[in-house]
């Protein structure tokens, strides 16, 4: 979770939203773009959840903090020829 949040990519300041001890490091997301990520190993064939759905299978073994997208994953929604899983 994001202890400081940067509001807008001009901002050189930092806002914290939980106390921060001096001294200590923390990671501030300053505006990199974050696609869909694994946080967990899918290993090939495994379903792909997202927001609590399944939204396809996995169509090689896909690494944790990998991208996921239509070169790893094969949609299974709204296509009619599988039975519902």
């Amino acid at each position: 979770m994001d202890r400081a949040l940067v509001l807008n990519s001009k901002d050189n300041v930092a806002n914290a939203i939980e106390e921060i001890k001096e001294g200590e490091l923390i990671a501030i997301n300053i505006g990199v773009e974050v696609k869909k990520v694994i946080i967990r190993k899918i290993k090939k064939g495994g379903g792909v959840i997202k927001y609590g759905e399944r939204i396809g299978k996995a169509v090689e073994d896909i690494e944790k903090g990998s991208h996921v997208h239509v070169h790893n994953v094969e949609s299974e929604r709204g296509r009619g020829d599988l039975k519902a899983y």
